[in-house]
């Protein structure tokens, strides 16, 4: 399986994009997808996750009630609408997928993940 990410771009404050993410495989029931970002000089943070098997979702606090993963099973693509933007939000956008459930204590943990897309570029405007 490889991942596809797309959907960034530049926006203004309080804008919204929608970012893809694209399995070019099946990614069964028992996969754990999630988003992770990385800003100049932070450390890669996870964003928000989606596991399959009980269709759990989770979000970091920082995005919580702005941004909405979901799944299109037919199009075998996760999704994360970004609402509200702030410029905070401005990153390098990648998804990443697991072909196994993620306990939650992990689902943020990157070094679990062992399928990654490229990236897309989201930058945020004040």
């Amino acid at each position: 399986v490889q991942l596809q990410a797309s959907g960034g771009g530049l926006v203004q404050a309080g804008g919204s994009l929608r970012l893809s993410c694209t399995a070019s495989g099946l990614l069964s029931r028992e996969y754990t997808v999630a988003w992770f970002r990385l800003a100049p000089g932070k450390e890669r943070e996870g964003v928000s996750s989606i596991r399959f098997s009980d269709r759990n979702i989770q979000y970091a606090n920082s995005v919580k009630g702005r941004f909405t993963i979901s799944r299109d099973t037919a199009a075998n693509t996760v999704y994360l609408q970004m609402n509200s933007l702030k410029p905070e939000d401005t990153a390098l956008y990648y998804c990443a997928a697991k072909g196994r459930r993620v306990i939650n204590s992990a689902l943020f943990n990157p070094n679990l993940y062992d399928i990654w897309g490229q990236g897309t570029q989201v930058t945020v405007s004040s």
